[in-house]
């Protein structure tokens, strides 16, 4: 997934109130930027870190959005509203097991009886389909461990209930993280974090809903998924 041309290199001062980033641009002023990404962030909103902004159009109450950090010697990708895209390319590249790179593709079907959408229907040219709901993944504690969720998430229960019941109703159904950094090797759950979450994707699991991770790599032009990693569950 190619990001928006040219990123403006800044430095961070502070995340607040979720979705704003003050931040020094390189000539010295001061700017506030949207931060697409309603999770703690954690590891990656320490004052004077490098980061790079796109440059938003017109009409845009801010002039910027935050897009990269620079943390533990990698740039990380933030924006939580790519990883979709993110993983289209990823079929498309045939890096997700049973998919074929040729599936027709559907994004936010609703489904379910919890008034859900799934983020994307992947139908092979046999007809067989995988519904896939995409997650956003950047914590890392550990070196090369990657780790979900970086704050409670009782939403992301609610979806993995509706995938479960996919599963009984005869359907294949895959919870796909996209780790939107390149030093990790492996994926966990913060149980620290969120102790339900963790347990509910292992009774997921267990229904047979399929668990998968794709590595990406990151530089100042793209965010691409590149490879599977193991998950522990």
């Amino acid at each position: 997934m190619d990001l928006p041309r040219p990123l403006v290199s800044a430095t961070l001062l502070r995340r607040y109130k979720r979705f704003l980033a003050d931040v020094r641009l390189e000539d010295g002023s001061k700017a506030v930027a949207h931060c697409a990404n309603p999770g703690s962030m954690m590891g990656l909103q320490a004052p004077d870190s490098r980061v790079w902004l796109s440059q938003a159009g017109p009409g845009r109450k801010l002039a910027y959005g935050l897009e990269l950090v620079e943390a533990d010697g990698t740039l990380v990708a933030i924006n939580t509203i790519n990883p979709n895209r993110i993983a289209v390319e990823a079929v498309r590249d045939g890096l997700v097991s049973g998919v074929a790179a040729d599936a027709t593709l559907q994004r936010e079907v609703a489904y379910g009886t919890e008034n859900s959408r799934i983020d994307l229907v992947a139908t092979n040219p046999d007809g067989a389909a995988s519904w896939i709901e995409v997650k956003n993944c950047h914590l890392m504690r550990q070196p090369g461990l990657a780790e979900f969720p970086d704050s409670v998430t009782t939403r992301g229960a609610k979806h993995l209930r509706e995938l479960a019941r996919l599963v009984e109703a005869g359907q294949r159904a895959v919870l796909l993280f996209i780790i939107q950094r390149g030093d990790c090797d492996r994926l966990a759950f913060a149980r620290d974090i969120d102790p339900g979450y963790g347990d509910a994707v292992r009774a997921a699991a267990q229904a047979g809903v399929e668990v998968r991770a794709l590595r990406c790599h990151v530089d100042i032009t793209s965010v691409r998924a590149i490879a599977p990693v193991p998950v522990e569950l």
